[in-house]
């Protein structure tokens, strides 16, 4: 980056003790900006690589869920990790989630009229 001349050179101007201390300087603090640049840099790819190892992946294979006699699924939806199903039984709406990861029941909603 700076040149420095060699002995066997015949430099137009040789530099001042100064102007060596405050390269000295400049290159200390050029190699302190770059140590913490490299270990900002591998911070980052560690905590992608801590993410990327700890995600769990989706669930795969095949699962039947039991629905009420007569029941007619009206719709269908996904939200993040979770699977919805809207269900026409009899008359009734209701709303049953599974987990997107384990396709395991997360919950049951049940509409009714009131009296």
């Amino acid at each position: 980056m700076f040149h420095r001349p060699s002995p066997t050179e015949t430099p137009e101007e040789a530099l001042t003790p100064e102007q060596e201390r405050i390269i000295q300087r400049f290159r200390r603090f050029s190699s302190l900006s770059m140590l913490v640049m490299v270990l900002g840099v591998a911070a980052v790819f560690g905590v992608i690589g801590y993410r990327m190892i700890r995600a769990k992946p989706m669930a795969t294979g095949e699962m039947t869920a039991l629905l009420p006699k007569g029941a007619k699924i009206t719709a269908t939806a996904v939200s993040g990790d979770v699977v919805v199903l809207t269900l026409d039984v009899g008359g009734a709406v209701e709303i049953r989630t599974f987990d997107a990861r384990t396709l395991a029941p997360a919950g049951r909603l049940r509409f009714a009229e009131e009296p």
